[in-house]
């Protein structure tokens, strides 16, 4: 999963599913300066680490949010900035 947002295009593209909700690959093609099999292929890991789903709408697939994949990064991120908070000074 962190693997899948080490890439500054993927999280692009998550940054436009969060925006837009929903939309097919195209949509993202016209967004990001990306060519389509590179927007494919970065769209097909963020789908691998479960955090984005595709459902086939006629000849294209309408991407989504994932849910429940990013409420696990949500939760992981919320825990390590939990702990920094409580650690606070321990350089100074």
């Amino acid at each position: 999963m962190f693997k899948a947002i080490g890439h500054p295009a993927r999280v692009a593209i998550l940054d436009y599913l969060l925006k837009v909700n929903a939309c097919i690959t195209g949509d993202i093609v016209n967004e990001l300066p990306l060519a389509q099999p590179t927007i494919s292929q970065h769209l097909k890991e963020l789908k691998n680490a479960g955090l984005i789903k595709g459902a086939i709408e006629g000849n294209a697939v309408c991407y989504c949010i994932d849910e429940k994949g990013v409420e696990k990064l949500q939760s992981y991120f919320g825990n390590i900035l939990s702990t920094l908070n409580s650690r606070k000074g321990c350089c100074e």
